[in-house]
């Protein structure tokens, strides 16, 4: 894969030439899970013809669609069967627990991918039009919580032990824009005497409620609906969770927020803010750097912010000992304050 790296060798023009053609890994992966692809791959043998009776497709169109996914690093061909990498095995196989397919429903969403169709008039204007994904009741939020649970839940159990370290008893844990929930109900589960308090759009909230109760903690876990904005948190809260929330509004915003955060937290409590944090260059790591093109993309004024800004905004809502620490299993970083 290209990357800023190659702008220091020899001119050539195969890092153009293979960013614009970048749709096409998307829409090949995206193929692949809409055919089954990779459960077929998965059982075996694994040759075009029988593949092509498994995905009732035609065995040219599986062969094709099978050398590309093995040139781009996603299967391997052998005496011409295919077979899974580790990483298709264990993420795209829908026999593996960890398999991350229904990422495709919220990351491959018009509500995402269409405004990259005019990303230069957006580029122009410095902002999404109107209110993007942050629209109020955005119903893109219930697929997210669905679709991206799976791809979260890895980060949940580490994130969770991070913020309860040197806690524990009795305790009240407001949870911020949940989606799924995962991250508080993590909590829960490694805090027998936590009570966790949701907060999210209604419908939302439906998703996270049924994790809850499958998690086995819907007696500890309570639900507030609205806006963060607005809602009346109650508390005071031992831990605040704000969980890849921030991002999506500019500097003024989010110390709004958490002033009203610190407001409701117990002197002493803990917030912990879960984002993409890039380095001060923001051009890397890339991933917590790339992010801030689909805050561009998708909202008036969101970024991903750096430790520096995201330490700042933190200090302005009173809290003090920023600290950050990267989590395991993903590329997101926990910021953590004390009030």
């Amino acid at each position: 894969m290209a990357t800023h790296l190659q702008a220091a060798g020899a001119p050539s023009p195969t890092i153009v030439f293979e960013t614009l053609n970048a749709f096409q890994r998307t829409e090949a992966l995206r193929a692949a899970i809409e055919l089954d692809l990779f459960r077929f791959i998965g059982k075996g043998p694994g040759d075009a013809a029988s593949l092509a009776q498994s995905c009732s497709a035609s065995e040219r169109g599986i062969r094709i669609l099978c050398d590309f996914l093995t040139i781009n690093g996603l299967l391997i061909k052998q005496d011409d069967r295919y077979r899974h990498t580790p990483s298709s095995a264990m993420f795209l196989d829908p026999a593996s627990p960890a398999c991350l397919s229904s990422i495709t429903r919220f990351v491959c969403s018009p509500a995402l991918t269409e405004p990259y169709t005019h990303l230069a008039d957006i580029v122009r204007h410095g902002q999404a039009p109107g209110e993007g994904t942050v629209a109020p009741d955005n119903p893109i939020w219930v697929d997210f919580a669905h679709a991206m649970a799976p791809m979260m839940a890895p980060l949940s159990a580490p994130l969770a032990a991070m913020v309860l370290e040197g806690r524990s008893g009795p305790m009240q844990v407001l949870d911020i824009a949940v989606g799924h929930g995962l991250f508080g109900i993590a909590i829960a589960k490694q805090a027998p005497q936590a009570h966790v308090v949701a907060v999210d759009w209604a419908a939302v909230l439906e998703v996270a409620k049924s994790n809850a109760h499958q998690a086995g903690v819907a007696d500890r876990y309570r639900t507030l609906a609205g806006s963060a904005f607005t809602v009346d948190f109650g508390g005071p809260y031992e831990i605040v969770l704000i969980t890849n929330f921030l991002h999506h509004f500019d500097l003024a915003t989010c110390v709004e927020l958490l002033k009203k955060v610190h407001n409701a937290t117990k002197p002493g409590g803990r917030v912990a803010v879960l984002e993409f944090v890039p380095n001060e260059d923001r051009i890397s790591p890339p991933v917590a750097a790339a992010f801030s093109l689909a805050m561009l993309a998708s909202t008036p004024s969101g970024d991903a912010y750096t430790f520096s800004e995201l330490e700042t905004m933190l200090h302005a809502a009173g809290f003090a000992n920023v600290t950050q620490r990267p989590v395991p299993m993903g590329p997101h970083t926990v910021v953590m304050g004390s009030a």
